[in-house]
């Protein structure tokens, strides 16, 4: 690894630690629905494991660059750093946990001289797929023709205001000509699984604005800008990173020939 870029190594890491979580799980065996105490010792060690192998592995090849990461102590030097890893070892810790496919491990480097992201990687290793800025991409395609405009979002907190957005969206998109078969709200686990939705064609649009933190969001962020897609605030306004605390308020990904029409219908929602 020790001739490899930021990307590479970026990518090479993520590979590892989601294929250490695969190994746990499986060594784990079959876990009974109503252990729950299983599930969470399971969930635990995912945590750990993941965040040490991706540390030392940060700390032997860039070893003059700061990390900030879910599950380790946060350190306030990383304010003054050139470069910061922004390291989530496992997002979608509850997925991880039972048995699901929709869990991920971010990785990302932050370079405050730009105000940039720079060798983000998001591993969906359930799934045998990797995102990486490293990725040869074109233009997302054209919206789909055959079915309705798809927003995913947190099963566990949707923006309240989701459900009026989406009627007002419906109805925008079918005045503009560019959908006839309204839009439809479906959950995922991880924000990075979130963002493969789309990166697939399965999905169009990701909003949350209940709060989450910048591990949960900078690599999947900087995955869907390479990608072609529009990340930003519900407001458009830039998403940056390595703060104190290190919390983002709210976001939103979405299609290019969406993103400004669903800004305008999240802020018509919350304003009814």
């Amino acid at each position: 690894m020790h001739m490899l870029s930021d990307a590479e190594l970026s990518r090479a890491i993520a590979a590892q630690a989601g294929q250490a979580l695969l190994n746990l799980r499986s060594a784990f065996g079959e876990l009974d629905p109503a252990d729950k105490d299983r599930a969470n010792e399971l969930r635990k060690s995912g945590d750990r494991t993941a965040h040490v192998l991706i540390a030392e592995l940060l700390a032997e090849h860039r070893p003059h660059d700061a990390l900030l990461s879910e599950e380790g102590a946060d350190d306030a030097r990383r304010l003054s750093a050139e470069r910061v890893w922004i390291v989530d070892p496992l997002d979608g810790t509850w997925e991880f946990g039972q048995g699901r496919g929709d869990f991920a491990v971010h990785i990302a480097l932050w370079q405050p001289a730009t105000m940039s992201l720079a060798a983000c990687t998001v591993d969906l290793p359930a799934q045998g797929m990797s995102r990486s800025m490293l990725d040869e991409v074109g233009a997302p395609a054209d919206l789909p023709a055959n079915r309705p405009i798809r927003i995913v979002a947190s099963r566990s907190r949707p923006p309240a205001t989701l459900p009026k957005a989406v009627e007002l969206l419906g109805k925008k998109l079918a005045a503009a000509g560019l959908s006839e078969h309204g839009v439809e709200i479906v959950d995922v686990g991880s924000v990075g699984a979130k963002v493969n939705e789309m990166l697939c064609g399965r999905a169009e649009a990701y909003v949350h604005d209940t709060g989450f933190y910048e591990w949960d969001v900078a690599a999947p962020y900087g995955v869907a800008t390479h990608y072609g897609y529009i990340a930003s605030h519900i407001d458009g306004s830039p998403v940056t990173f390595n703060h104190l605390p290190p919390y983002v308020t709210d976001l939103t990904v979405a299609h290019p020939q969406l993103a400004e029409l669903l800004r305008e219908c999240l802020a018509e929602a919350a304003h009814q």
